[in-house]
């Protein structure tokens, strides 16, 4: 426990973009929590949930079960930025403002929250961020998850060396060699790279991404940068969780190629190590205010 007064645990995998922009707010704010690596392959470590996606958050002791889960990165970002704020409601009622919709298909079955980006407080609750401010903040949150993480996959994977590379990078940051025997590990980097360099080809082409993917990525961070107007941070003078949410992404593929040319060909390098710096010495710590 911490200043939430909550034990909270991430479900996650290491590099998952979606983990990362979870990871990224909470490390900005300062706030205490466990982490349980998830089995790529097996999943052993979420079989107790439905949910087959990562991440999950279980924050222990709230709400009837003992526990309350909450999946999808962004609904979790606001569930956790609301309750900075308003400390008088709880989480669990938190959650219960931010209604799911279940869609079925003979394929897979797929869950969403249409008001995942709204930081839900009473009004008396005091908020230094005016309506537009928010109004920006929840467009680029949108804008993180709906255009700029498709631009990830096509890029990491670009080539069967280069997939091959970033499956390298995930070995060492997900610390496989402690999860795989050897021979395991060796057939997960494999065979992951040839599969997901066939999927980012698809994924290309999903998203109608330029036939050199890494022109789209540079496209994109250009339209972040464009949209920071001069600021140091969406946010203004401190980042907001738009700037969480595109820092946690990019930290994704901080040790890959894509991530090295991005760095080298844009702009966004002063505004990622300004945003590193920030998360990394808990900036956001001084915002916490003790519930009476």
């Amino acid at each position: 426990e911490d200043g939430l007064g909550v034990k909270l645990t991430l479900f996650q995998f290491v590099t998952c973009p979606f983990c990362c922009k979870v990871r990224a707010m909470l490390d900005y704010h300062g706030i205490n929590y466990n982490v349980v690596e998830v089995n790529s392959v097996t999943r052993k470590e979420t079989k107790w949930t439905d949910y087959t996606k990562v991440p999950i958050l279980v924050c222990d002791g709230v709400g009837s079960k003992g526990f309350l889960q909450l999946n999808d990165s962004s609904l979790i970002m606001s569930i956790l930025e609301s309750y900075i704020f308003d400390r008088s409601v709880s989480l669990e009622t938190f959650y219960s403002f931010y209604p799911g919709v279940t869609s079925k298909t003979r394929k897979k079955t797929t869950f969403d929250y249409p008001n995942r980006y709204f930081i839900m407080y009473q009004e008396n609750v005091f908020d230094n961020r005016t309506p537009d401010q928010r109004k920006e903040e929840r467009m680029w949150r949108k804008w993180v998850d709906d255009k700029f993480v498709h631009t990830i996959s096509p890029n990491v994977y670009r080539t069967l060396r280069e997939s091959y590379t970033t499956f390298q990078w995930f070995s060492k940051a997900g610390e496989w060699e402690s999860i795989f025997d050897n021979v395991s590990r060796m057939v997960v980097i494999y065979s992951g790279a040839l599969v997901m360099y066939f999927i980012g080809r698809r994924l290309k082409k999903k998203y109608q991404l330029r036939e050199d993917v890494r022109a789209s990525l540079y496209d994109h961070c250009d339209v972040f940068v464009k949209g920071l107007k001069g600021k140091d941070f969406i946010g203004g003078d401190k980042p907001n969780l738009a700037d969480l949410s595109m820092y946690g992404v990019l930290t994704s593929i901080e040790g890959t190629e894509a991530f090295k040319d991005m760095i080298d060909n844009c702009k966004i390098g002063p505004w990622f190590e300004r945003t590193k710096k920030a998360v990394l010495n808990h900036e956001g710590a001084s915002r916490f205010v003790q519930k009476s």
